[in-house]
């Protein structure tokens, strides 16, 4: 029996369980719909609930897919946020100055497993994009540029881990000639300074895409790409026309990440 002479607060109960499912969540992020099928919350409620938290500086609200994150403020409150949502809260901005550069849709997108997993992206903004959402899309490493720029730039004794990894899967060809080629290509990827991938990733023969790698103290903190149409230029017109706007991108978030906090 609660013997307590205070009343129960159901508005800051029904905060705190909207806050646990979100820190619940995979990935650490989650929709007003999933938060409501989580909680037993009304949409509507989840909804006031997730407005009061954004202006109380605990969670934000993702413009790439109106997805509601954990902010790095939320540390205060518990171990929940992970060190890849406050890098894709850096990363937001930037890409959108990214996007009003080049037009062509960015994605910013971290090593999760043996993936990239899509954090923050324009394609839902940017007139010529083909896929309107991807955030929480994963990437295969060895055949997208994302992947392919993490694999080219992390340590050799991580990129060896990763890729032996996806060697034992089942149906992998990164066994003998594939996987000395792909080391081949990785190592050209890491002398030119960035990734690319021109049609070979299978589910998605039209991409073309270039990738650099987001960097802290030697270590890959993320990736970021320009996707295009390989029907509407070459891979060395992209590398002329984009590269210069990819890599100043990518160090404005480095220079974020080295700021005190």
């Amino acid at each position: 029996m609660d013997d307590s002479p205070y009343k129960f607060v159901q508005g800051l109960s029904r905060g705190l369980s909207v806050l646990r499912a979100l820190n619940q969540a995979d990935g650490g992020w989650a929709s007003v719909r999933e938060l409501s099928l989580t909680t037993g919350l009304h949409r509507t409620t989840v909804r006031r609930l997730l407005e009061t938290l954004q202006k109380e500086g605990v969670l934000r609200r993702s413009a790439s897919d109106d997805s509601y994150r954990l902010t790095y403020d939320v540390r205060g409150l518990s171990d929940g946020f992970r060190e890849e949502e406050w890098i894709s809260e850096v990363a937001s901005p930037v890409l959108g100055e990214l996007l009003v550069k080049v037009v062509w849709p960015s994605d910013f997108a971290t090593l999760d497993g043996i993936d990239m997993r899509v954090r923050e992206s324009t394609h839902r903004f940017s007139p010529l994009s083909f896929h309107k959402v991807t955030v929480r899309r994963r990437l295969p490493l060895a055949t997208t540029a994302a992947g392919r720029a993490y694999l080219a730039f992390c340590p050799d004794d991580e990129r060896e881990d990763l890729l032996s990894r996806l060697a034992a899967l089942p149906g992998s060809v990164l066994n003998g000639p594939a996987r000395y080629s792909l080391m081949k290509l990785l190592d050209q990827h890491r002398e030119l300074g960035h990734a690319h991938n021109n049609g070979e990733w299978s589910t998605e023969q039209r991409i073309l895409a270039l990738a650099v790698p987001v960097m802290l103290d030697g270590n890959v903190q993320g990736c970021i790409n320009i996707v295009m149409l390989r029907s509407a230029l070459s891979l060395a017109e992209a590398r002329k026309r984009y590269l210069s706007a990819l890599h100043a991108a990518a160090h404005k978030i480095e220079e974020y990440l080295i700021a005190p906090r």
